[in-house]
């Protein structure tokens, strides 16, 4: 993947009026989860912002409350690829993934960032964006090639995650069909259905005519 930086600054306030003023200075509130598992009840030392959420058996996991600038989150937003982050937050850099977005429903802006603590040993599910590469044998018989799957969730450690699943389709045929059951990528697990439909070769008019001919 490609790597973003960003800086962060830890929250302390995490009231409605809080909020409301970091987004009237156009920041973001945001949370980076995925941290250090402890031990309850814990006895080290958070960092401005950290907190620990109960996750069980004992055990908790320390998540940060931050705020990130909008212009510096734009093209990592607005844009079809996925990015490794370098995060600055606390003097010191931390690997992240961006993993949900909240936006307003009128205005469409950004309200909230859910980021994703990310470690080399520790396995991670990611949507990443599908590429179609070569020219499908349906195609050239006169079908239509259609993706209907952009983006496959994969499981692996972030630094095997690549920044496109290209799938080549120079052997679909007419009529067929591509799923996710049917795909394999080197260090990679699939989560989607395995039933579901990635990429297909439709029948057009002209593919139906020419068919219908050739059986007359």
């Amino acid at each position: 993947m490609k790597v973003f930086e960003l800086k962060a600054e830890p929250r302390m306030d995490l009231g409605k009026k809080a909020v409301k003023a970091l987004r009237a200075e156009e920041k973001i509130p945001a949370v980076l989860n995925g941290g250090k598992i402890v031990t309850l009840p814990f006895e080290g030392t958070l960092k401005p912002g950290e907190k620990i959420v109960e996750i069980s058996n004992g055990r908790g996991i320390i998540t940060t409350d931050i705020t990130v600038k909008a212009e510096d989150v734009r093209k990592l937003i607005y844009t079809p690829d996925i990015f490794e982050i370098d995060l600055e937050l606390n003097g010191e850099k931390r690997k992240a993934v961006m993993k949900e977005l909240q936006f307003q429903p009128v205005k469409d802006t950004v309200l909230h960032i859910d980021f994703l603590e990310v470690f080399a040993d520790k396995p991670i599910v990611m949507e990443v964006p599908v590429q179609i590469e070569g020219h499908a044998e349906g195609v050239k018989a006169g079908g239509k090639l259609s993706l209907s799957m952009r983006k496959l969730k994969v499981k692996a450690p972030y630094t095997q995650i690549p920044e496109r699943l290209v799938i080549n389709v120079d052997n679909l045929g007419l009529g067929k069909s591509l799923a996710v059951g049917d795909l394999h990528f080197e260090g990679l697990e699939l989560m989607n259905a395995k039933n579901a439909v990635v990429c297909a070769v439709q029948l057009t008019r002209a593919a139906r005519g020419a068919a219908a001919k050739a059986q007359a």
